[in-house]
C-alpha cells in the first residue's frame, strides 16, 4: 500500500503521523507553512485558504481556493496544493524571493494591515487571477458597469469568503482590478495545461480511525454495507466544522468527492441530472445559467470557497433545515436518487425529509444524484433573508417557480428554508396562488397565507415574527419585480 501524501509546493509531503481528522490547515503548520492562518475554523474568515488542482471547466486543470481547516489532510492524497509561499518562485536558495502578481498588488495598494488575513485573501485572488474564462469587463464606475466586476473581469464573488478586520475592503478591491493576466511562463497558469492528478484509493489508518476513499461507486457502496456507522463526507464543509468546533471523530470516514459516478451532470430531454459529488461552483459553471433558480441560489450559498468544496448530495445529506439548496430544488420538483449495494431508488425531494437533520434515507444508501425535470418553470426566484449579504446563514429561504399563462397562474412551486425542521412546500400558498390571476390582489391574499406556512421559531438569528411577516414580503417582491420587468 502506498503512504498517503500531498504535493505541497511542489514538494512530496508525507500525511503521517497525522490523525485522520487532522485537518490540512493543521498539516500545512505542522510543516512551517504559517502562513495558512487559523481564524474561525468553520469556513468562514477565509484566513486559511490555500489553491488545490482540480478537474477544470475551459482547462485540463483549474486552481481552486479552498478552507484548509475543513479539509482532513488525508482527503488531499496524492492532490497537489499550493500555498501563499508557493505562489512566487525564488531565484534559488538565499535569494529573494520575488513577489506574485496578486501580492505585489496587495503590497502597492496596501491591501494589508495586520496581514493576518492577507495569506488567504492572495491565494483566493490568485484563484480567480488564474481563471481561465476570465474576461476585461466594462468601467465598474462606468456606464454599465458591474460594481462586482472589474475592468480586468475579476470577479469580487472570489473573496466572499474572506474577512478582514483592519484594513477595509476597498484597497484589497483596487488590488484585485489591478491584477493583469498571466505571463506565458508562469508556472501556475502553464500547470492548468495539464491534467490534475487523478484520484488515488486511500486507506489511511492512525489510532484506530480510518479515512477511506474507494475507487469505485460500487466498492463504496459494498463498503458502506459494510460499515453502516461509517460517517460519509464529500466537501467536508459541513463534516469539518463539526470537527473542529464540536470535537467529532469518527471511527471511519469514507471520502465520495472524487468518484467518477457521482460527479456527471447529464442533460435529457425531459430532466437534468446533478451528480452529487459536483461542487456547486463546478454546477454554476457547466449549468452556464440554464437553470435560472439554481443560478440566481449560487452567488447567495454562503462564500466562493465554500461553493469550491460544498455539493448538492452533502447539503441534502445533512437534511438541515436552513440548508440554502433544498428550498429552490423543492420550488424545482426535483427527486433524489438514492444507491446502496442492492440498487437504486428515486425519491420527491418533497418526500426525502421526514424530520430535523432527518429523512428516508437507509443505512448504507447515499445520494447519488439530484434529478431536476423539464421544462422549467419561466418566472423564478430566489430570495435569502439573511444578517449578511454574503458568506451566511439564512433566516429564511424562499424560492419560487411560476407558471403563467394568458395572466393566470397555472402552476405554483415554493420552497422555503429556516421556518420548520425541515425544509417544505409552502402548499397551502401554491394553492391560493394556482388557478388565480396574477394581479396584485391575488397576491396579497397569497402573502397572508404564506406568512403562516411552517412553525418558524424564535432564535439569535430573527424571531417568528420577523420570519413570518419576510415570507408574506417575499411574494410581494416577486411580483414587484416581474411586473416591473414586464412593463420595462
Amino acid at each position: 500500500m502506498t503512504a498517503a501524501r500531498i504535493t505541497v509546493n511542489g514538494q512530496d509531503t508525507p500525511i503521517a503521523p497525522a490523525a485522520p481528522h487532522t485537518s490540512l490547515l493543521d498539516l500545512l503548520r505542522e510543516r512551517g507553512l504559517t502562513g495558512t492562518k487559523e481564524g474561525c475554523a468553520e469556513g468562514e474568515c477565509g484566513a486559511c485558504a490555500v489553491l488545490v488542482a482540480r478537474p477544470g471547466t475551459h482547462e485540463a486543470t483549474d486552481w481552486v481556493a479552498v478552507n484548509a481547516c475543513l479539509l482532513p489532510a488525508a482527503s488531499l492524497d496524492g492532490q497537489e496544493v499550493v500555498t501563499s509561499e508557493g505562489l512566487a518562485p525564488t531565484a534559488g536558495v538565499g535569494d529573494t524571493c520575488a513577489l506574485h502578481p496578486v501580492q505585489a498588488e496587495m503590497a502597492a495598494r496596501g491591501g494589508s494591515q495586520c496581514g493576518y488575513c492577507t495569506p488567504g485573501f492572495v491565494c483566493s485572488m490568485a484563484a480567480e487571477y488564474y481563471r481561465p474564462d476570465r474576461r476585461p469587463h466594462a468601467d465598474p464606475a462606468g456606464p454599465g458597469g458591474d460594481p462586482e466586476h472589474g475592468p480586468n473581469g475579476f470577479d469580487l464573488h472570489a473573496l466572499s469568503g474572506n474577512l478582514c478586520r483592519c484594513t477595509g475592503y476597498r484597497p484589497i478591491r483596487d488590488a484585485a482590478f489591478a491584477v493583469g493576466t498571466p505571463a506565458e511562463d508562469d508556472p501556475l497558469a502553464r500547470r492548468r495545461e495539464q491534467s490534475p492528478p487523478e484520484p488515488v484509493a486511500t486507506t489511511y489508518t492512525r489510532g484506530g480511525s480510518t479515512y477511506l476513499r474507494k475507487s469505485t461507486l460500487d466498492e463504496t457502496l459494498r463498503l458502506l454495507r459494510e460499515r453502516p456507522d461509517a460517517v460519509v463526507v464529500a466537501g467536508s464543509t459541513d463534516w469539518g466544522v463539526e470537527v473542529n468546533i464540536r470535537s467529532r471523530r469518527a471511527d471511519c470516514v469514507v471520502a465520495v468527492d472524487r468518484l467518477p459516478e457521482l460527479r456527471e451532470l447529464r442533460v435529457a430531454s425531459d430532466h437534468i441530472e446533478i451528480g452529487a459529488a459536483l461542487t456547486l461552483t463546478e454546477i454554476e459553471r457547466r449549468l452556464g445559467g440554464a437553470v435560472p433558480l439554481l443560478a440566481a441560489l449560487f452567488p447567495q450559498f454562503a462564500s466562493r470557497l465554500i461553493r469550491n468544496g460544498a455539493t448538492l448530495g452533502g447539503n441534502l445529506g445533512t437534511g438541515s433545515p436552513i440548508g440554502d439548496s433544498a428550498p429552490a430544488l423543492l420550488a424545482l420538483e426535483a427527486s433524489v436518487l438514492l444507491a446502496d449495494a442492492d440498487g437504486e431508488r428515486e425519491v420527491p425531494l418533497a418526500e426525502y425529509f421526514t424530520g430535523y437533520r432527518q429523512s428516508v434515507r437507509r443505512p448504507g444508501e447515499l445520494i447519488r444524484a439530484v434529478r431536476v425535470p423539464l421544462p422549467l418553470s419561466p418566472l423564478t426566484a430566489f430570495h435569502k433573508i439573511a444578517k449578511r449579504r454574503f458568506d451566511d446563514i439564512s433566516s429564511v429561504a424562499v424560492a419560487f417557480a411560476l407558471d403563467l399563462v394568458d395572466g393566470t397562474v397555472r402552476k405554483a412551486r415554493i420552497g422555503l428554508g429556516g421556518v420548520a425542521a425541515t425544509p417544505i412546500r409552502a402548499l397551502a400558498t401554491e394553492a391560493a396562488l394556482e388557478g388565480e390571476p396574477w394581479t396584485a390582489e391575488t397576491v396579497e391574499a397569497a402573502a397572508r397565507v404564506l406568512r403562516t406556512e411552517g412553525t418558524p421559531l424564535d432564535d439569535h438569528r430573527a424571531s417568528a415574527a420577523y420570519r413570518a411577516e419576510m415570507l408574506g414580503q417575499s411574494l410581494r417582491k416577486l411580483y414587484a419585480r416581474a411586473t416591473e420587468a414586464v412593463s420595462s
